[in-house]
């Protein structure tokens, strides 16, 4: 589905950020990226979706190189690329409809999304996509009243709204308390199970990445130095990721299980008049 090969970036300060990463992402797949602080976790993701342009190597989507799109090519290329970000990328005075809408505007046109003319049919799919992660009853409220695990499902919501084939997800759970972290990372695996969408999960959280991931990718300066199972991440591979430091108690928190109730995303039907928004179409 994604394929990456010998991907690098060097910045013009000379620092290098990626060396040579190579990978394959199948269709469904979710995959954890961990690794210290300029590890080359969040370049990568970008690169992906050209947010930053790599200095050499090739990325294949679904078989066709993306590497050097430019202009309607390269916005035709991000529409099948959902980003998720740390700082949820919200506009603050609009509503979460108004946002999780926002996630068409690649498909609508500029007047059509400026004037907040979106197809009936994008509105439903809108209200069954909050209803999905939980925000149904929350669709006219402004983005900047709503709680830091709320923002994270507009974001993910406006992601899917897109109609992605993959989800470029950075840092998801950096501004979030442990049980919403939880919750959102359930969410997020859960969504691409449903559609059969393949993630890109930047996470500096092991334990979490442990917990809901199948696949683990190791990044240390810029090289992939692990890829695997969340089992495999044993104390020395821990090590070789991160450098020297006592793992015994990071492995022993992630080996939980991860059905507890307390994980589970607030889904649940709300009755509400969707003719009451009808002016959004």
């Amino acid at each position: 589905m994604l394929r990456l090969e010998g991907l690098t970036k060097r910045y013009p300060t000379g620092d290098l950020a990626l060396a040579g990463v190579s990978l394959h992402i199948p269709a469904g797949q979710v995959a954890a990226l961990i690794g210290p602080s300029g590890a080359g976790k969040s370049t990568l993701i970008r690169c992906v979706n050209h947010l930053v342009q790599p200095t050499a190597g090739r990325i294949y989507l679904h078989g066709e190189d993306i590497s050097r799109l430019r202009g309607r090519a390269l916005r035709r290329a991000r529409r099948r690329m959902g980003m998720i970000f740390q700082e949820f990328a919200l506009i603050e005075r609009l509503t979460v409809m108004e946002n999780v809408l926002s996630g068409q505007l690649g498909y609508v046109g500029f007047w059509r999304g400026f004037l907040r003319r979106f197809p009936a049919a994008v509105v439903d799919q809108a209200f069954t996509t909050l209803e999905r992660v939980g925000l149904l009853e929350l669709v006219d409220k402004r983005a900047d009243a709503l709680s830091g695990g709320q923002r994270q499902r507009v974001g993910i919501a406006r992601a899917l709204l897109q109609n992605p084939e993959i989800l470029l997800v950075d840092e998801p759970t950096a501004s979030l308390d442990p049980k919403t972290s939880r919750q959102i990372m359930r969410l997020i695996c859960e969504v691409c199970a449903e559609r059969n969408l393949a993630a890109i999960i930047n996470i500096h959280d092991v334990a979490l990445a442990r917990l809901f991931v199948p696949r683990v990718i190791g990044l240390r300066a810029g090289r992939m130095v692990f890829d695997g199972a969340p089992e495999g991440l044993t104390p020395e591979a821990l090590t070789q990721i991160y450098g020297e430091e006592d793992w015994t108690q990071t492995t022993r928190e992630g080996a939980g299980p991860a059905g507890s109730e307390a994980d589970a995303p607030a889904h649940r039907e709300v009755a509400i008049d969707r003719d009451r928004l009808a002016g959004i179409r």
